[in-house]
């Protein structure tokens, strides 16, 4: 009779210690899913500017057509992602766009002192400085959940309920190469 008290004791212990691991994989891909919405928030915010910003630059970039389309292009992919993936694919495009713009702003003096514009470009750099910290928050809330999925005992049951290890909000091959290079001050 003991011996069947104890074995129901393990077996509802097992069962509690499953459904906890369980529970706890489905929290941690709640979150990360929550910090893309945040990341989706800033996008949204980034992607009603940018058709300001570029119709600001277009009366005195007239030379500046391809830069101006490319922006546009990137913009009309980033919205039209569907999932997580194609959306920071898309985002990457646009950033590395928008860093084309910037360095192509620095030809035009009368641009720069344009009120319109200074005020388009303390938006966009608000924005990307909230996009930075909405990248990092996703990819810690990735990195928790990819180390549940790949840590023992959860990375048993993860694999039995379908949970992966996803990908984190990285920075594009293009962009990379800019990052790795040192920046270039001139007086």
């Amino acid at each position: 009779m003991s011996i069947g008290i104890i074995t129901i004791g393990i077996v509802v212990v097992c069962v509690f210690f499953v459904i906890g691991i369980y529970n706890n994989l489905v929290k941690l891909r709640n979150n990360r899913e929550n910090a893309f919405s945040n990341i989706d928030v800033q996008l949204k915010q980034r992607y009603d500017l940018v058709p300001n910003l570029v119709s600001s630059v277009k009366g005195y970039a007239a030379h500046e057509k391809e830069l101006l389309e490319n922006i546009t292009q990137a913009r009309s992919a980033a919205v039209s992602a569907t999932d997580i993936n194609q959306k920071i694919a898309a985002d990457n495009q646009l950033s590395a766009a928008l860093s084309g713009l910037r360095v192509s702003v620095e030809a035009y003096p009368d641009l720069k002192a344009n009120q319109n514009f200074q005020h388009l470009m303390t938006e966009l750099a608000d924005i990307e400085n909230k996009l930075a910290a909405s990248r990092r928050f996703f990819n810690s809330t990735t990195k928790e959940l990819n180390n549940a999925v790949q840590t023992f005992p959860s990375n048993i049951l993860a694999g039995m309920f379908g949970f992966q290890k996803e990908p984190m909000f990285e920075v594009s091959a293009a962009e990379r190469a800019n990052v790795e290079r040192a920046p270039e001050v001139k007086f």
